[in-house]
């Protein structure tokens, strides 16, 4: 049952792995999730196979329903479902996890000339909107599984209230969200996905992950 004292969540790319992964464990955890895509009755009948607390839309309206927007779009669709968007996040907190991979080689790192998909899209999204950078390193098999992911995750942004609240909001489907800093750093989150994806191929496993040591006595970022 969802808790209407949470943000509801708005999932662009909510039919995809990750984005239907990070819906379940968000509803499981009581909040109330909107699952976008570019197909509604696409993301309508998803909706109703995930479960309680979960209702879908297109791309639009779930963006508009949501006080904060996940972004979960391939990166060669990253930039063109923003602009399909802008106008009705302006004012929110969007969160970007589209990682920067080009195929077939997408277990080589190979970052864009702007440094990061999370810069690409405070760019194109203006002031008006607080970008945050995380969950590139959550394996989709993970969160689909049941239960909180085993993994951390790292999140990133200029603004430091918005990163704290996706710090909360990675808290409920990880180990635990951990601030990484400003917005450019992003890059080293985006660049880490291609390494896990070598080393899940390399040791034949499903889904690699990382966690930060040394901050069981510290506070949240």
């Amino acid at each position: 049952m969802s808790d209407s004292s949470k943000p509801v969540i708005g999932i662009i790319g909510g039919t995809g792995d990750l984005g239907s992964g990070l819906a379940k464990a968000w509803a499981a955890a009581g909040y109330k999730v909107v699952i976008g895509s570019r197909s509604r009755d696409k993301a309508v009948a998803l909706a109703s196979e995930l479960g309680s607390g979960i209702v879908g839309e297109d791309n639009v309206g779930a963006a508009r329903l949501a006080d904060v927007v996940v972004l979960a779009v391939p990166f060669a669709s990253h930039d063109a479902t923003i602009a399909e968007i802008k106008e009705v996040v302006q004012g929110k907190i969007v969160v970007d996890a589209a990682v920067p991979l080009v195929p077939p080689k997408v277990s080589t790192v190979q970052l864009p000339s702007a440094g990061s998909a999370a810069q690409i899209a405070q760019g194109l999204l203006g002031e008006g909107v607080r970008v945050v950078s995380a969950f590139h390193n959550v394996g989709a098999a993970k969160l689909h599984k049941g239960g909180r992911a085993e993994c951390d995750v790292l999140v990133f942004s200029d603004d430091k209230e918005a990163r704290n609240q996706v710090i909360e909001l990675a808290g409920a489907v990880a180990n635990r969200g951990v601030g990484g800093g400003a917005l450019a750093n992003s890059a080293a989150a985006e660049a880490l996905t291609s390494v896990l994806i070598w080393i899940n191929r390399q040791y034949k496993v499903p889904g690699a992950g990382i966690a930060i040591t040394g901050l069981e006595d510290a506070n949240a970022a």
